[in-house]
């Protein structure tokens, strides 16, 4: 199976190839194959732009979503671990967002949601990722469901 730090090591990689692809103009990246890891070969993900809550510096963090209405919907999983992500820690912290999705860039809003409403959006994402069934195995925590909705297509993220 190999050595656990180079397993991580290889998916680091991976995972800034997958935003040096989506940074690039056009929708090279919107597609990611995750079946390595139990998804599909035609993964939708979109590229986040948030801010480090305490450095202020630009992260760019490539996530799962599933096109709900005129909406993103994406789930701060991380992997069913019992934490939530520092992208979505990063998110609550501002109300504006910059996303890319399929060559679109876009100024938006995002809102976490509950109750029915998350219950349709989870069922979605995790229908489009199999790994989500796990992950919320894996946790007692809710795992938040984000829905972006754009506002205004932007030139650059």
């Amino acid at each position: 199976m190999g050595d656990p730090s180079e397993l991580l090591a290889r998916e680091a990689e991976r995972m800034a190839d997958h935003v040096r692809r989506l940074l690039l103009p056009g929708d090279d990246g919107h597609h990611y194959d995750t079946s390595h890891i139990g998804g599909r070969v035609d993964t939708t993900t979109l590229l986040l732009k948030t801010f480090g809550r305490r450095s202020g510096k630009v992260i760019y963090v490539p996530l799962i979503y599933v096109k709900y209405g005129e909406e993103y919907a994406l789930a701060a999983s991380k992997g069913g671990a019992d934490e939530h992500p520092a992208w979505y820690l990063n998110l609550t912290a501002q109300p504006d967002i910059t996303f890319k999705v399929a060559g679109k860039i876009h100024r938006g809003s995002w809102r976490e949601i509950s109750g029915e409403e998350r219950a349709a959006v989870w069922k979605a994402l995790s229908d489009h990722y199999d790994p989500y069934h796990a992950y919320e195995k894996a946790t007692d925590r809710l795992i938040p469901v984000l829905m972006l909705k754009p506002i205004e297509e932007l030139v650059e993220i």
